[in-house]
């Protein structure tokens, strides 16, 4: 099916990238509050301290990270537009285990081999 209210092909990059980074910043804050509470030292005001500063010092961060999955999906994903000159899921597919490998392509071969695999069956199974 066919996603037909989405952005055209240039904005849709800048749109996911900032959708990405928006869910980020909000789940990693979630998680990042609970992970400096639970950190912190005993007190109510040390902990909601540390859940504080841990929240302004990883929460950037993450949806950071967030924001590069999502402005490369999207890219390889309207390059693949542009190339095949279709949108089906094939598209989307691809640009998971695509972006998975590229991401990890630091870690060597098989880490880019599973991260594509995760990539790929990610969006297979949505």
């Amino acid at each position: 099916m066919e996603e037909y209210t989405r952005e055209p092909c240039p904005w849709r990059i800048v749109d996911d990238c900032g959708g990405a980074f928006t869910m980020g910043l909000i789940g990693g804050g979630v998680f990042q509050s609970i992970k400096g509470f639970r950190n912190a030292p005993s007190g109510m005001s040390k902990r909601l301290t540390g859940s504080l500063a841990a929240i302004k010092q990883r929460s950037p961060i993450i949806a950071g990270n967030f924001a590069v999955w999502g402005g490369m999906f999207s890219t390889i994903d309207c390059a693949l537009i542009h190339i095949r000159k279709k949108e089906d899921p094939w598209n989307s597919i691809i640009s998971g285990a695509a972006t998975g490998g590229i991401l990890a392509a630091r870690n060597g071969l098989p880490a880019m081999a599973g991260s594509a695999f995760i990539g790929m069956k990610f969006y297979i199974m949505e």
